[in-house]
């Protein structure tokens, strides 16, 4: 599925580990601008820990660690911060969704756009969610404890298209979901 021109994400000889236990072996890939991808796989296959690595959650010193090379851009993502790969363009969208359940959809939102260059624009990019995702302006000022599974993924990937993504990487997005929601969703 790659494009004629260079991939916008290169993998090469990715291997990650949770201590000793070795989750995925030389993973190697290559997506464009404008490829869907799809990683397919059983429970425990190591969909979560690709999705990890590439935004830095897996390097974090000893017991959870990678090797090999992920570039995005062209630029080296596997020697950045979390934060520095998300401002290079990388946002993932993590299983469970990881939202404050005690604050209201706009300030779960508004979360998404805390990095210095995504403040200023905050304000049209949260237009921008409430016009993919209609029913979160209407529900702005819930609290999102109170929201059905569905309505908090829109809240979760509302909150990653506030970081302005060149790439947005989905772990999990239907799971939990009823078939319409599912729909509605996608």
């Amino acid at each position: 599925m790659t494009t004629a021109s260079a991939p916008l994400l290169r993998i090469a000889g990715l291997s990650a580990y949770y201590g000793e236990l070795r989750a995925i072996y030389d993973i190697a890939l290559e997506i464009g601008e404008g490829d869907i991808l799809a990683v397919i796989g059983a429970n425990g296959a190591g969909k979560s820990t690709l999705l990890k690595s590439v935004v830095g959650l897996m390097n974090r010193g000893q017991a959870a660690h990678i090797r090999g090379r992920i570039e995005f851009g062209g630029k080296r993502l596997d020697v950045l911060t979390t934060e520095q790969i998300v401002d290079a363009g990388v946002t993932l969208v993590p299983e469970g969704r990881r939202l404050f359940p005690r604050m209201t959809v706009e300030d779960n939102l508004r979360a998404g756009a805390f990095l210095p260059r995504l403040r200023a624009g905050a304000d049209r990019r949260l237009a921008e969610v409430f016009e993919l995702f209609p029913k979160l302006r209407d529900r702005r000022t819930q609290v999102v404890a109170q929201m059905s599974g569905g309505e908090q993924q829109m809240v979760a990937i509302g909150r990653a298209l506030m970081t302005s993504p060149d790439i947005l990487l989905l772990d999990e997005p239907s799971l939990g979901l009823s078939p319409i929601m599912c729909k509605e969703l996608f």
